[in-house]
């Protein structure tokens, strides 16, 4: 083959080359996403509220995602039987996210399910919540409503008086440090309405709890997410497990996390 020969093939297969990498940059994001999770931290905190007795959890989920802003998902977690009267938490949650210029919006349902909590004639522990949230640049918002029994708390208390009408409200923020390194930070308050009351170590009877965290993350290369969170809330609540440990008292909780 003569130089001439040579130089256009070369040329030819630059072509063909940048051609198809102009083809693959130009393609359509498909329209559906599949993602998975999976974590394990030194302490599953919901609300600032310890569900495994201030013990390691192991967690994990999926989310499916259209390019409407449409999705669905599933999230499970062990917690201590103490807590609901069951060791596995399930949660299934759907909705609508989208923006309106900067801000952000998330509208969606979210359904708690504790399997086997009702063995050998125990409360069946459910929560169904509704929830709207609003975003800008790195804060967020988000308001928790139930549409029913909060956390079955009225079969727990019969007379007590239904606690529909409770609510929380997420307030959240995270910054991006560079070179893998972010901080986060959550405020949330959670209003307790009949029979959803929670004592204290005390016996002081609360309507309200305040909670909040300050952390920081780092990001490896190979995707894994590592946290470390200061946790506290305004309250002393405790296990109803042996020991009556505190499990609303100030904590640091390590986690380790990976979506694929």
């Amino acid at each position: 083959m003569n130089k001439t020969s040579i130089a256009l093939a070369v040329a030819l297969l630059a072509s063909v080359t940048s051609l198809a990498h102009a083809a693959e940059a130009a393609a359509p994001a498909p329209d559906w996403t599949i993602s998975g999770n999976v974590s394990l931290s030194s302490d599953y905190r919901f609300r600032g509220i310890s569900q495994t007795d201030r013990r390691p959890s192991l967690s994990g989920g999926f989310d499916i995602a259209h390019s409407s802003g449409f999705y669905i998902g599933n999230w499970n977690s062990n917690i201590d039987s103490g807590v609901y009267g069951a060791n596995f938490e399930m949660d299934f949650y759907g909705g609508f996210k989208g923006a309106l210029g900067d801000v952000g919006y998330d509208i969606g349902a979210l359904y708690y399910y504790y399997p086997g909590s009702d063995r050998d004639g125990g409360v069946e522990i459910k929560n169904t919540e509704i929830y709207l949230g609003g975003s800008y640049g790195p804060v967020s918002a988000k308001i928790y409503y139930p549409l029913s029994d909060f956390f079955s708390a009225e079969e727990f208390v019969p007379g007590a008086g239904n606690a529909a009408g409770s609510y929380y409200i997420d307030l959240s923020g995270a910054h991006d440090l560079g070179g893998g390194f972010g901080v986060n930070a959550h405020f949330g308050y959670q209003k307790l309405k009949g029979a959803a009351k929670l004592t204290e170590i005390n016996g002081n009877v609360t309507s309200s709890y305040t909670d909040w965290k300050l952390g920081v993350t780092y990001t490896f290369a190979n995707g894994f997410v590592a946290g470390l969170a200061y946790v506290d809330t305004n309250r002393d609540y405790a296990s109803v497990a042996p020991g009556a440990r505190k499990i609303s008292s100030s904590t640091g909780v390590f986690s380790l996390a990976k979506t694929f």
